[in-house]
């Protein structure tokens, strides 16, 4: 019997394993869970724009997480995980700081973008990111948030694109027969971890997005020109904050070093914050003692930007 019941549980797990290598490590719209106060919503309605197909990676999405009963304050922040634009990290730069942020209040909605490495070059993850900026402020009374409270945070080659939403918005546009649309994609505030901001250029020995999906010189140089952050800085990107790591050896700090230039001769409100050590891909910190204080530095710039306050305008009160 114990032979029986062993081969049981042995095949049990064989076929969790199999079921789990056959799931694709990709949001899907419905994937809902009450119980735990999340939304996985698709980001388009019906077929996105530029679409290849309609596998999990072909369709954009927002996981919405809701902080805990009684404790809202009326600010949302979209999440843009990062993965050299291979992949998504969304545990480590998704739920991990979705948790984060919902604990202190805010409506945390994690962006899952179309990849280049699925087909989907530049400008469509910037679609998508305009996009999910645009769905959380036109949404923002069914979301119970404040449409000016809104704040976007990317981590690597997520905060490429997050810093690419905040220096290349598009404004709304009151005739669209979407509303959606009819709303600006500029986030109020922006949060950049470890940003690869320089992520696209031809001469770099470091992590290259030309390298990694094999585009010529001369079509490189020309998406650099279109869709390298630092040279759209302007007075009305957003208040940010920043932090990175003097030994990051995948995305030199140098990059970090030109944003907050940029952003200081346009003089817009900006904070950075330099580790000594930490790799690339820290999250919310690996143990270093003072590389795992940046998540208290970052809370205190949100509570600066009156972002923790609550606003009563929006959030119902608790019964």
């Amino acid at each position: 019997m114990k032979q029986l019941f062993a081969l049981g549980v042995l095949a049990l797990m064989t076929l969790s394993t199999q079921a789990q290598a056959a799931t694709p490590s990709c949001s899907t719209p419905g994937t809902d869970n009450p119980f735990l106060g999340i939304q996985t919503l698709p980001l388009w309605p019906g077929t996105p724009p530029q679409s290849n197909g309609s596998s999990c990676y072909d369709i954009p999405t927002l996981t919405v997480f809701s902080p805990r009963a009684g404790t809202a304050n009326g600010s949302a922040v979209l999440i843009f995980p990062g993965g050299g634009y291979e992949h998504l990290a969304g545990d480590l730069e998704g739920r991990d700081f979705a948790a984060w942020f919902a604990a202190r209040g805010f409506k945390a909605f994690i962006v899952a973008y179309r990849l280049p490495a699925h087909g989907y070059m530049m400008p469509v993850p910037l679609l998508d990111a305009r996009r999910a900026i645009q769905e959380v402020r036109a949404n923002a009374a069914q979301f119970h948030i404040a449409p000016d409270r809104i704040v976007a945070i990317g981590f690597s080659a997520g905060g490429h694109l997050a810093a690419l939403a905040g220096t290349k918005p598009v404004p709304g546009d009151p005739n669209a027969s979407d509303p959606v649309e009819r709303v600006s994609s500029r986030p109020d505030y922006l949060a950049l971890g470890y940003p690869w901001l320089d992520a696209i250029t031809p001469d770099t020995p470091h992590l290259s997005y030309c390298t990694l999906f094999k585009i010529p010189d001369n079509a490189c140089k020309k998406l650099q020109a279109e869709y390298s952050p630092t040279l759209f800085v302007t007075k009305d990107t957003p208040p940010t904050f920043l932090y990175h790591t003097w030994n990051d050896r995948t995305v030199p700090i140098e990059q970090s070093l030109k944003f907050i230039n940029a952003l200081e001769r346009a003089g817009v409100p900006a904070e950075i914050h330099i580790f000594a050590n930490g790799a690339h891909g820290s999250g919310l910190g690996r143990g270093d003692a003072a590389l795992d204080q940046w998540p208290g530095l970052l809370e205190n710039w949100l509570r600066a930007q009156g972002l923790l306050t609550v606003d009563k305008a929006v959030v119902k009160p608790r019964r």
